[in-house]
């Protein structure tokens, strides 16, 4: 046999042998680089986003007290901190009841990431500590900026 069907042969096997023995014994990698958390089940909210690309969305049930005020503020100060990209990112309050919240998918008082399609991809809870709190809407806008760079680079 010669060099180059060994070499041919080689960069081929040698690539799937990796993937089995990954799938294999569980070595996939089990850390993210998102601070919110993945939703198990498809949510997708009927929100009207006519040139916005993402929609950071509280939930805001009729049943919500302190948790939802102090949600509230910090919807408004989302809307500050997304500076000059506030442009492509809407920030909207759920109030209205829907047949989403009455079947207990979405959390009250936590924020979402919503595409432009109305897929909800992300969830960000509330947390009693503020300063727990603060560190989540700090991930929510860092998750916020990765999406925005990824869609302008493609």
């Amino acid at each position: 046999m010669n060099k180059t069907l060994a070499l041919f042969i080689g960069c081929f096997l040698l690539p799937v042998a990796a993937a089995i023995a990954v799938l294999k014994f569980d070595l996939a990698p089990t850390s993210t680089t998102n601070y919110g958390r993945f939703l198990e089940h498809e949510v997708v909210l009927p929100l009207k986003s006519e040139d916005k690309m993402w929609s950071i969305v509280l939930n805001v049930p009729s049943r919500c007290d302190a948790v939802c005020d102090v949600q509230r503020e910090n919807a408004e100060q989302l809307k500050v901190a997304l500076g000059k990209h506030s442009q492509k990112v809407s920030v909207v309050l759920l109030e209205e009841p829907n047949s989403v919240q009455s079947n207990g998918t979405l959390v009250p008082g936590a924020f979402y990431l919503v595409d432009k399609h109305g897929l909800v991809v992300l969830e960000y809870l509330y947390q009693p500590n503020p300063e727990s709190n603060r560190l989540v809407l700090k991930g929510l806008l860092k998750d916020m900026k990765k999406l925005l760079n990824y869609a302008r680079s493609k």
